[in-house]
């Protein structure tokens, strides 16, 4: 019988997204999506800051963040 593995601890603190600003997108191709989500644990517990975002992402999804400290300031569209 295989001795079970400890579980990995993540660093991080989790997030949800509440809404996906998809009229500001970024980077070189527009993969970069600017992302409002609403903080899950932590000393920020239920404060909704903007991140900028790599990859596929829907409303609802769950995310880990490394730290709450940092926010994306808004993408100005021309």
């Amino acid at each position: 019988m295989a001795e079970e593995q400890p579980a990995r601890q993540l660093s991080g603190y989790l997030a949800e997204i509440v809404e996906i600003n998809n009229k500001s997108k970024t980077g070189i191709y527009g993969e970069i999506y600017s992302v409002s989500c609403r903080i899950l644990e932590g000393k920020d517990k239920g404060r909704i800051i903007r991140r900028n975002m790599l990859g596929p992402a829907r409303v609802g999804d769950v995310i880990r963040l490394p730290d709450t400290s940092r926010e994306a300031k808004e993408i100005r569209v021309k």
